[in-house]
């Protein structure tokens, strides 16, 4: 082999080695960028503080989540009934909103495995002689969030009730506690504290049957990130049952609640 015929196979043996690592390596070494719808009017899970900042129990699960996937995570606050169609048109990658993981919305989205679950309950006002049932509700104002299980529940099962739609939940609580609704229907957790534990709720309580109907309600809430995303849906499972197994996750519960948020309900 002359001299040239060396110097040709030496370059391309570099170039080949130098193709090789830049092949095997290059996805693994870039930081994950993902951009995760949050609401930011669901208290105790997404509000804003005084600052201006996101906070809340959801907030700190997908901080949480992103560190143990090494992700470079930016939070984009949108409405909750804006979240599933910015996921479809890729405006956001995932969705972490306290979303019922239903066989509805399995339709549009997939989801990740719950990350916590709790039922639904009404709330009204003490003494309010209310009859919780199709026909006791006849007539009366009930106030839901838009597009949530709570909304296509009270529409299914309580069709004479004069249904109030509001694009956040603290809407809600703000005419509940006026008294511009007789009741409302809403998770337990954001009712009780959210809600029951502040002063605006002092003269209110929980009424009537607690609800967790999986068709209306799901198995938890999840992650919905897009249909076939099988990738960062099972980076998401993985870093949920991380946060479980290494501490993190009871860390953030124990901020926001005093009961395992994770599968039990909030006492009465």
């Amino acid at each position: 082999m002359n001299l040239n015929t060396r110097i040709v196979v030496a370059a391309f043996t570099i170039a080949l080695a130098l193709t090789s690592a830049f092949a095997a390596t290059p996805l693994a070494a870039q930081t994950k960028k993902i951009r995760i719808g949050v609401e930011g009017a669901y208290p105790p899970f997404s509000e804003i503080d005084t600052t201006g900042k996101l906070k809340g129990f959801d907030i700190d699960i997908a901080n949480a989540l992103c560190a143990q996937m090494k992700a470079e995570c930016t939070m984009v606050q949108l409405s909750f009934d804006g979240m599933i169609p910015a996921l479809q048109v890729r405006k956001i990658d995932a969705v972490i909103a306290s979303m019922s993981i239903t066989d509805e919305r399995k339709k549009a989205v997939d989801f990740s495995d719950k990350y916590y679950k709790t039922p639904a309950q009404f709330v009204a006002k003490n003494g309010a002689m209310l009859d919780i049932s199709p026909a006791g509700l006849k007539g009366k104002r009930v106030g839901v969030q838009r597009s949530t299980t709570h909304d296509r529940f009270v529409g299914d099962y309580f069709k004479s009730v004069d249904i109030v739609r509001y694009t956040k939940q603290d809407e809600v609580f703000l005419d509940l506690a006026a008294g511009r609704v007789d009741a409302a229907l809403l998770d337990m957790i954001a009712a009780q504290v959210g809600f029951l534990k502040t002063p605006q709720g002092k003269n209110f309580r929980f009424i009537g049957s607690v609800y967790d109907d999986p068709k209306y309600f799901g198995v938890g809430a999840g992650i919905a990130v897009r249909k076939g995303d099988n990738l960062l849906r099972e980076e998401f499972n993985r870093a949920i049952a991380s946060i479980r197994v290494n501490g993190t996750y009871k860390k953030i519960q124990d901020v926001y609640f005093d009961f395992d948020v994770y599968g039990a309900p909030p006492a009465k």
